[in-house]
Formats: C-alpha cells, sequence, structure tokens
C-alpha cells in the first residue's frame, strides 16, 4: 500500500524540524567553542607596570632565556638607545659586534613596543624578505609560547593566540562578537580587546628591496594605519656592500621610502642595527654622524685595545692549529694561555667580559681564537665595525675571470715557450695536495697538473667530505708515517720521470718546495733523507705582520723577492723562508695579465676543466693594513671558502720555486735589495780577512 500525501508531508515535516534543531545546536556549539570567554587576570601586575617604560627591565623580566649573561656597557648604552627610539621617536642606528644579540634587542623592541601601545604600527625590514621573516617567526614564538612570564602578564595578547592553536582560518568570537586576530607569513595582527592598549598592533616584515613605499593597513572600524616605528635589520649584504651603487640606492630607499612611510608630516622612529662589511658601504654611511647625523650613529667593538705582547699570542696561535690539524684539540694552547694570562691579558680591553665560550678562560681569548679562526679582514669588518679592506673587493680574483684562461693543452704537456717547471706539496692531516707549474723566463707559466695524494677519482670535493684520506690508504700507520709514506709517493710521481713539452723536449721538476709550517721535523727529515733530496726542500711561509718574520738576510745566505734561502741553527739542510702575502700579491698579478702579455700565468685545458681549482685560487680576499714595515697587503681567508685554498697555496709556493731556480720578472728584478744588518764586530772581522787576502 502506498502512503498517503499527508504522510509524506508529515514525514518532511518531522526531518526538517529534526535538520533545524541540529543545525542551532551546532551553531550554538560552534559560538561557544569560538567564543574565548573571559581574558584571564594579569599574573603579576607590578612586574607588567614595572617594565612599562623601562626595555631593560622588561629583557630581563620576559626573555631571561635570551639575555643570560650579564650586559657589557656597550649594551647597556644601546639599550638606553632603543628605549628613547621607542618612546621619543628618535632615529638610532648601531653596530655591534656580530653575536652581541642586536637583532635579539630589536626583537625584544618590537615586541615591548607594540605590547604596551608605545607604538602601534612596527615594520621590520631586511637585506632579504627572508632575512625580515626569521625576525616575524622568532616574534610570533615568543606570543604563542603559554607557559611564560609574558604569557602570564600579557593575557590580552597571549591568551587569544593560544585559542587559536595555530589554525589561522579558525575565527574567533570575544563577548558575542568577532575577534580580529591574525598570523600570516609576513603579517601579525594582535588581538583587538577592547580597552588593551595593544589592540590591533600591527607588525609587518619586507625586504629592503621589496614594495615598502606607501605601506598602510585599514582596520575593520575603517581606520588606516600607518607605520611608526621601523626596524631596518642589516639592511645590505655582503654582494651590495661592494657595489657603490646598490649601497647609494639603498641609502637612497632608507632616506626616501623608509623615512617616509609615517605618512605626510608624520615623524617615523627608527632603529638600524648593521654591520659594517666595506668603508663607505651603505652602513658606514648610516652611523656617520656628519653624513646622517638624524640617525645619531653609534659603533661599538669587541676589543677595544688587544693585548701588547703579540709574541706571546703568535706562540698561542701555533699551538692552538697544530691542536686542530692533528686531532689533539686546544688543550696544549688552552695550558700555555693559563700559564701566561696575566703577561698575554696585559694591554687589553674588551667590550663584553662575559662573551666567552665554554672551553676559553677569558673574553679576550675568544676574541683572539675569533681573531685568528677569521682572519683579519672578517674580523675587524664583523667584530669590529673598522672594515680593513679599502679596496673594496674589486681587485680579488673571480671564478669568472679565471675561466678565460685556459690554453687548451692537454693535462701533463710543457707550452713551447716554457724553460723549467717546479712544484709544491701542500701538507694537511687527510691530504696531500700538490701541483706543477712551466715557467718561461719572463715569469710568465701556466699550470700543467695538480692533485692530491691520496686521488679522490671526483673532478670536485671538499676537505672535510673527502673519502680517501691518507688514514684509510695507510691504516697501519700514525699520522707522521702516513704523511711520510704520502710525500713518498708524490715524490715519486712527480720527480720520478720526465715531463715533455710541445715540442717533445723532455724535461724534470727543477725545484719542489714542500709546506713545513706544520710536521716540521718530519717534512726536513723527508727532504733529507728522500732519493730526490737535491730537488726537494722545506718552505716556510710567514706573513708579514707575524712578529717572527724577518726581512734581514744573514750572511752566507741567498736571497730573492721576498724569500731568503737559509739554514736553522739546528737543521743540517737549508729551507725557503718566504713571505707569502707579498708573493701571494704577485701571483695574482700573473692572473690578472691579459694572456699575451709578458707574465701572464695560466692553465691547461679549458676554463671548465678546473672548477675545484678556481675555487680554490679565489678563496682568499686582498686587503691593504699597515704595519711595522709600511702598508702592505694581507690575503686572508674568506669566511664562505670554508679554508679550501690549498691549490692557490701550492701555486703561489711553485712560483717562489721558481724564482729560487732563477726565474725573474722586470718588477721583481729591480725590487730593491735587502740591506745586511752587520754588527761592528762582523765589519771588523771581514775587514781582517780582506787585509789577509790583500785586498784594499
Amino acid at each position: 500500500m502506498k502512503p498517503t500525501t499527508d504522510k509524506l508531508t508529515s514525514g518532511k515535516d518531522v526531518y526538517a524540524s529534526f535538520r533545524d534543531r541540529k543545525a542551532q545546536e551546532f551553531k550554538a556549539a560552534s559560538l561557544s567553542s569560538r567564543d574565548i570567554g573571559k581574558i584571564p587576570d594579569v599574573e603579576n601586575p607590578a612586574r607588567r607596570e614595572a617594565c612599562r617604560l623601562d626595555f631593560r627591565a622588561f629583557c630581563e623580566a620576559y626573555q631571561p632565556q635570551t639575555y643570560m649573561l650579564a650586559w657589557s656597557d656597550d649594551h647597556r648604552r644601546v639599550i638606553s638607545r632603543i628605549e628613547a627610539a621607542v618612546l621619543r621617536g628618535e632615529l638610532f642606528a648601531m653596530a655591534m659586534p656580530r653575536g652581541s644579540g642586536k637583532t635579539s634587542l630589536c626583537e625584544t623592541a618590537a615586541l615591548w613596543a607594540l605590547a604596551y601601545g608605545h607604538r602601534r604600527f612596527v615594520v621590520c625590514i631586511g637585506s632579504e624578505a627572508a632575512s625580515a621573516g626569521d625576525m616575524l617567526i622568532s616574534i610570533r614564538h615568543e606570543i604563542q609560547e603559554e607557559l611564560t612570564p609574558f604569557a602570564g602578564d600579557f593575557p590580552e595578547i597571549c591568551y587569544p593566540v593560544a585559542r587559536k592553536e595555530g589554525i589561522e582560518q579558525r575565527k574567533l568570537l570575544y563577548a558575542g562578537k568577532p575577534l580580529q586576530v591574525s598570523m600570516t607569513a609576513d603579517q601579525i595582527i594582535l588581538p583587538a580587546i577592547p580597552s588593551s592598549v595593544s589592540a590591533s598592533g600591527i607588525l609587518r616584515v619586507a625586504g629592503i628591496t621589496g614594495r615598502i613605499r606607501g605601506m598602510k593597513y585599514k582596520r575593520k572600524d575603517g581606520t588606516a594605519a600607518r607605520p611608526d616605528l621601523v626596524i631596518l635589520d642589516d639592511p645590505q649584504t655582503d654582494e651590495s656592500a661592494r657595489s657603490p651603487s646598490q649601497c647609494a640606492n639603498r641609502e637612497a630607499t632608507v632616506a626616501g621610502a623608509v623615512l617616509g612611510m609615517a605618512g605626510p608630516g608624520k615623524r617615523i622612529a627608527g632603529v638600524m642595527p648593521c654591520t659594517v662589511i666595506r668603508p663607505n658601504d651603505m652602513a658606514d654611511n648610516i652611523l656617520s654622524r656628519d653624513k646622517h647625523p638624524e640617525w645619531q650613529g653609534e659603533r661599538t667593538k669587541m676589543v677595544y685595545s688587544f693585548p701588547a705582547d703579540e709574541n706571546l699570542w703568535a706562540e698561542y696561535r701555533t699551538l692552538r692549529e697544530d691542536g686542530q690539524r692533528d686531532g689533539s684539540g686546544v688543550d696544549a694552547a688552552n695550558e700555555f694561555y693559563a700559564l701566561r694570562r696575566d703577561a698575554m691579558d696585559a694591554g687589553s680591553v674588551v667590550a663584553w667580559a662575559a662573551r666567552k665560550n665554554e672551553d676559553e678562560l677569558s673574553a679576550i681569548q675568544h676574541a683572539m681564537n675569533l681573531r685568528f679562526e677569521r682572519g683579519d679582514v672578517a674580523f675587524f669588518s664583523e667584530f669590529q665595525n673598522e672594515p680593513i679592506n679599502d679596496r673594496g673587493g674589486e681587485d680579488d680574483l673571480t671564478v669568472e675571470q679565471l675561466a678565460e684562461r685556459g690554453i687548451g693543452t692537454e693535462r701533463g704537456v710543457i707550452p713551447a715557450w716554457a724553460s723549467r717547471i717546479t712544484a709544491f706539496v701542500d701538507v694537511q692531516q687527510k691530504l696531500l695536495y700538490w701541483l706543477v707549474a712551466a715557467w718561461g723566463e719572463d715569469f710568465g707559466g701556466c699550470v700543467i697538473d695538480y692533485g692530491t695524494y691520496p686521488d679522490q677519482g671526483e673532478q670536485y670535493f671538499t676537505h672535510s667530505a673527502a673519502r680517501r684520506t691518507l688514514a684509510r690508504e695507510l691504516p697501519g700507520a700514525g699520522v707522521e708515517g702516513a704523511i711520510h709514506e704520502g710525500l713518498g709517493s708524490v715524490a715519486l710521481y712527480l720527480l720520478g720521470h720526465e715531463w715533455h713539452s710541445e715540442t717533445g723536449a723532455a724535461m724534470r721538476i727543477e725545484r719542489c718546495l714542500i709546506d713545513a709550517n706544520w710536521q716540521t721535523d718530519l717534512i726536513y727529515e723527508f727532504c733529507r733523507r728522500t732519493q730526490f733530496s737535491p730537488v726537494v726542500m722545506p718552505r716556510w711561509g710567514h706573513q708579514i705582520g707575524n712578529a717572527q718574520w724577518t726581512p734581514n738576510r744573514r750572511p752566507g745566505e741567498r736571497a730573492g723577492f721576498k724569500w731568503i734561502l737559509r739554514r736553522a741553527k739546528d737543521r743540517t739542510i737549508p729551507h725557503v723562508f718566504v713571505e707569502v702575502d707579498g708573493w701571494k700579491s704577485f701571483v695574482a698579478s700573473r692572473l690578472q695579465t691579459p694572456i699575451g702579455d709578458k707574465g701572464a700565468l695560466t692553465f691547461f685545458g679549458r676554463g671548465d676543466d678546473h672548477r675545484m681549482l678556481l675555487d680554490h685560487l679565489t678563496s682568499e680576499t686582498r686587503s691593504r693594513v699597515e704595519g711595522r714595515h709600511g702598508v702592505t697587503d694581507r690575503w686572508t681567508l674568506k669566511p664562505e671558502s670554508q679554508g679550501q685554498n690549498h691549490w692557490w697555496d701550492c701555486l703561489v709556493g711553485a712560483a717562489v720555486a721558481a724564482s729560487v731556480q732563477g726565474t725573474t720578472f722586470a718588477a721583481v728584478a729591480s725590487a730593491p735589495k735587502q740591506r745586511i744588518r752587520r754588527s761592528l764586530a762582523q765589519m771588523q772581522a771581514e775587514a781582517f780577512a780582506k787585509q789577509g787576502r790583500g785586498v784594499g
């Protein structure tokens, strides 16, 4: 029997009534879950009020996990200036040593400014959008944490955020009305709790090269908000700092678009933590009170006065680097410092006494370790805000330039114009790096072969990730034994056969120098006992600024351009004593000489064949420094090179070997000879000797 129409209609009504009731129940449940209810009470009202106008107190009270060490005088001064910028609308640029916490201070300042309503719209601008985004992530994390002093004292900010549970699409209600609160990848809108001083506070991030002009935000009530505090966190990159045009463009952006963000007739507060990378770069100019007095620039340093005793620190450095090379660690260097600490600290003044690592005894030891590890160019830029590279890097060797210097010859083949070949071996604990170069009488040169022992069988690898090492190749030998065996294999390959020219003529390597700055006794012993002892020779390399370097030639020694052939008192064979910075500049000039001109240095094959070699040859940067011997070049590792400079050392060493064998260039041959200093007793002895030989 079919149901009647009345019964069908009655059933639909019942279903509709059930559906509506469930929908209302669901809506009520949804509204109940979305309504955040009453805002919790402030956990510590006295603490919150004490920090309202005291930025330092805010840092200590609400981010103790970030500011664990005692403040330095520089920190206290910078904190005071940041406080003035936020409260009084000033502009403040600060250059602090890397690792001093300047970015953390700025992140905390943004949070402090918004939480108390000192500033309503804060913009963080970085050198790129990604770097500014990192600041937003850090601040967002602080707001989202629930069990912190900040969350307890600022429930009107943190409690609604916690109720969103990280779901941006979740819509919240407060007192039955929609509550605006948002956290996206480039913006934070604080909860719009009525009567809260932080209600609808805005934090936005952007890159300095992005769209920042005319930045504003329209609130739900129709009012337009414009930025009233800008934080420019390291607004330049290494690349932009090297480019005068990019520096000028970014400087103009700050003066125009950034400072104009507040709108017509309004003044914006600003804080700019920065690092001076190059002289006259954007940061250097902004910090200058002559060029930009409006920014009230402040420079701080890690070290205000360096230790007086350079010799003790040179010994310490040698011990430390030897321990790092052979794997024994830095205990010997630390013990050396502990026993001589008073003498080694004398004359030093450091900014932050609390800054040191767990394995270091003092802040000055930490600073000197950084200087030794990073090199002077990086250290004086990143930690002293006094860059010493006044060339701006414009004459550094580049991969693009060197890639054009291949002449198409086969590996191992000597160009027809070359008259001699030399080699150099760089000794490392894992590998031995070697290089062979051919030279003409005008010091034109060509790299004809290079490699490592053990051979890696790869066109590109990093030293740290090398798979075939001396230890693995010779598992039964210790460090010294493995190096000795490796040197024997390299010497046999380099010196045990003839090399052939394009003309078919046979030649042998005339001189092979071996790096003796590490494992000195082992290198001397190898050079003395090897069957190739007439050809191999230890090489000692020193920088001109090293306290142990002396250019004076002793009687009976032979000298050339920035090298001396001498014999140490306790050695039976001579070594070559070299001023390496001068030779690096000389070889760099050969690599920058146009091919075809006198003195040009080239490579076998094509540029694409030498990607790893070219990375080694461009691993260092040149700067001008003034020391005991006047203004000179100083070569230091670029931070990004990760110590991959071994074939660069090899090429420079091979050039020194050619000079020792008699190869000259006009600039070298005409270099002023070093004056031999003699004592009165020596001069009298020479006079008597001349009289005995019947001379004058």
